[in-house]
């Protein structure tokens, strides 16, 4: 039988005074230096982003550091402050490495229990000088394998799709090794790593091969607890997205509405006839569902709760499925308009899509979440 573990605290699902402020700065400061246009043109460079509003949110908000405790140079808030930088980024769709970097990476490096690769590396993540990625996490078998060489580690064989790997400067790979899969800290050097960009539907979100021929490498962590480790990182990383489309979802349906009231046809708005009520409707009603979907994950990310797998799963399912309904009613209901490349709607949609599969599909979800609550257990019996 499913055991039945402590219920999360009702206030953790309700914002406090802090947190509705730094909502407000960001969203100042989003509209202000992230508007479609911004985000259109940055994603004509190099690096794909702003890298001075990088660090302005870094410096002068203190994004990056917010889940960092202050031992190792972050602001040693929670998770739920975290979120909220999240949900306000991915309302203005930043294309910046917010999520490989201090969700995943941070993450992966705090529940390793490693204090030694968590000074070396985190303090430069809590300070945006340092960008990082996990690479191997959702493979079923790690496709890169650790040898040791002399008193080191190296790394050969190639990880796929790892968010914003053509351009980051940490990589915490899961590899395999005798002992069984481990993790590694690996920095980059070109003539040991290989790393091409790869074309995705969303490129507000940067993917790429990644492939390691002898790449120097530090172990991070105990082998016995890797596994655990992962499965951690990926359970944050899936309450991260959440957040991050249930702002996504916000915005199309605020820019629907404000369209619907302003377009008219025969005569009045469009926003007037029962149709559009009932499909805007419809994407308020999901909408809300996410919301409490995303502020339970986010809950129990935030103080750790044995929760948190039944939780990130069910809000990945509720959240990437809300967003995908809001951004397709963006689109169809701003008309011909919305189909065209000039329109931001398709930039959300594309969004949305790439979510959806980020970290597993809704239906492997669905498969996770049967097995932690002990319905697949029941069925089989």
């Amino acid at each position: 039988m499913h055991r039945r573990h402590p219920e999360i605290d009702p206030q953790l699902l309700s914002e406090s005074d802090e947190q509705r402020q730094l909502r407000t700065v960001l969203r100042d400061l989003f509209t202000e230096a992230s508007g479609a246009e911004d985000v259109r043109k940055h994603l004509a460079t190099a690096r794909g982003y702003d890298e001075a509003l990088w660090v302005r949110l870094a410096g002068e908000i203190g994004v990056h550091g917010l889940a960092v405790p202050e031992e190792y140079g972050g602001s040693g808030f929670t998770f739920a402050e975290l979120a909220v930088a999240l949900e306000e980024s991915g309302r203005a769709l930043y294309c910046a490495p917010l999520l490989p970097t201090v969700v995943l990476a941070a993450h992966a490096l705090l529940y390793s229990a490693d204090r030694t690769a968590c000074e070396r590396y985190l303090p430069r993540i809590a300070d945006g000088t340092l960008t990082a990625t996990v690479a191997g996490f959702g493979a079923d078998e790690p496709g890169v394998t650790a040898e040791q060489e002399g008193k080191g580690w190296v790394l050969r064989g190639r990880a796929d799709f790892v968010l914003d790997g053509a351009g980051a400067d940490l990589i915490v790979v899961r590899a395999g090794t005798p002992a069984g899969p481990r993790l590694f800290a690996c920095e980059p050097a070109s003539g040991a790593c290989r790393r091409t960009p790869r074309r995705v539907l969303d490129e507000t979100r940067r993917q790429a091969l990644v492939e390691f021929r002898g790449a120097p490498a530090t172990a991070v962590g105990m082998a016995e607890g890797a596994e655990d480790t992962v499965s951690a990182t990926l359970d944050a990383g899936r309450a991260a997205l959440a957040a991050e489309q249930v702002g996504g979802s916000g915005h199309a349906l605020d820019a629907t509405v404000e369209f619907a009231a302003q377009r008219h046809q025969f005569g009045r708005p469009i926003g007037s006839f029962q149709a559009v009520k009932h499909r805007l409707a419809d994407v308020l009603v999901a909408l809300e569902a996410a919301r409490s979907a995303s502020a339970y994950a986010t809950a129990c990310a935030a103080v750790a709760s044995p929760q948190l797998p039944v939780a990130a799963c069910a809000a990945a399912v509720v959240c990437s499925e809300t967003f995908r309904l809001a951004t397709a009613e963006y689109v169809q209901l701003h008309g011909g308009i919305g189909f065209t490349w000039e329109h931001p709607a398709h930039l959300y949609m594309r969004r949305a899509r790439g979510g959806e599969v980020l970290f597993g599909t809704a239906d492997r979800h669905r498969v996770r979440l049967a097995g932690l609550i002990g319905l697949a257990t029941r069925a089989a019996a």
